[in-house]
């Protein structure tokens, strides 16, 4: 029978490959990156940039006067039918101290960025819709003012209407954002947020969240490979072999699983009003976002915006460690059961936040056009 060591150090193996692959896959990139921005360095002049498409484009104008306040607030949202479907092509016109337009993209969103304080009203059309008009919007340096629904008319008149969202508004459109969000189309990326200004979660959106990825198809694919691969072994060999062993390694790796994303992401989080998601950066050195990206499984954001020690993941790994102890053979309980799948459970998000930061951006469907990170 294989002694309880080599069964640790093959879980672990398995459990961590990822991460070996993910830091010679970074290795390659960063040799690679630092070409790119020697070369970016070359080219670099005093000479303003035009804006970014999708962040005003050749419609945009701006004036201010010298010495007025860093343009450091930003207006967005998300235009949709009467019937709540998204609308793409929409142009959303900006006028007040500064005058803008841009058009939504494919889910409908927009995004005003780089705005000094002051007062501005929205301007939306569309084809085949009406034309909406908003009340006054008034922002101060540094506000990220999310508008959570613009809904057009059908008819060809216009309208006046509020356009605030509240909390719970705004939380329920980032959830609606994560969930269509796939590595390739397929593998969930639901917890990636790309625009850095993104309103925090309520409770009930994180418990929506947490529930809606433990019952996605690729959740119960990933408990059936895990199990597959511990069976081939006979790692945890009191499970035995046979349909009745595989069921077994299968519940218990669904069950860490649930038990880890449950506590981790939705009843702590809740209860001390953090963040769950992982913020992407995209912006600074190699090193900086390797670090942070590291640093954001002992870190996270608060709902408060401010950064604190990430206890609620911390804490939750470690306790779905210690929930193991129910259901895993007699032989393989106790407290090392627990640090060692609390451990497993750490370094394997510091490892997929590592994938988040470098790689699963440009390989995920439905990313807002606005979203690239910390700019």
């Amino acid at each position: 029978m294989q002694d309880r060591s080599s069964i640790r150090k093959l879980a672990a193996w398995n459990r961590l490959q990822p991460c070996f692959l993910t830091i010679v896959l970074l290795i390659g990139a960063s040799a690679q990156r630092a070409g790119a921005q020697q070369a970016a360095g070359q080219l670099a002049s005093d000479q303003e940039l035009p804006d970014a498409p999708g962040l005003g484009g050749p419609l945009a104008t701006a004036s201010a006067e010298p010495g007025s306040q860093a343009f450091s607030a930003a207006i967005s949202g998300t235009v949709l039918d009467p019937n709540g479907s998204v609308i793409a092509g929409a142009q959303v016109a900006l006028s007040g101290r500064l005058e803008r337009a841009v058009f939504t993209g494919n889910n409908g969103e927009f995004v005003f960025s780089e705005l000094p304080e002051g007062s501005y009203r929205l301007t939306v059309t569309a084809p085949e819709m009406g034309t909406l008009v908003s009340t006054e919007i008034s922002i101060v340096a540094g506000e990220f003012r999310t508008i959570a629904r613009i809904v057009l008319p059908v008819a060809s008149t216009a309208s006046e209407v509020r356009v605030v969202g509240n909390a719970n508004e705004l939380a329920d459109e980032q959830v609606h954002i994560a969930v269509q969000q796939r590595v390739l189309g397929i593998l969930p990326n639901f917890y990636s947020v790309y625009d850095w200004n993104a309103p925090p979660l309520g409770a009930k959106q994180k418990f929506r969240l947490a529930d809606r990825t433990s019952i996605d198809p690729v959740s119960f694919i990933g408990a059936g490979v895990y199990a597959g691969v511990e069976q081939g072994f006979n790692i945890f060999p009191g499970y035995h072999q046979g349909l009745k062993g595989y069921s077994r390694r299968f519940g218990a790796e669904y069950t860490d699983d649930i038990t880890g994303r449950m506590i981790g992401n939705a009843i702590l989080p809740s209860l001390l009003h953090q963040d769950p998601r992982y913020f992407y950066r995209g912006s600074g050195g190699f090193t900086l976002r390797a670090a942070y990206a590291i640093g954001a499984a002992f870190f996270c954001r608060g709902d408060n915006g401010h950064w604190e020690p990430n206890y609620s993941h911390l804490l939750g790994s470690f306790s779905s460690g210690a929930v193991s102890n129910l259901y895993y053979p007699p032989a393989n309980r106790g407290f090392k059961l627990t640090m060692i799948n609390g451990m497993l459970e750490t370094f394997g998000n510091a490892g997929n936040n590592l994938l988040r930061e470098f790689f699963y951006k440009g390989l995920t469907t439905n990313v807002p056009v606005y979203a690239n990170g910390k700019q």
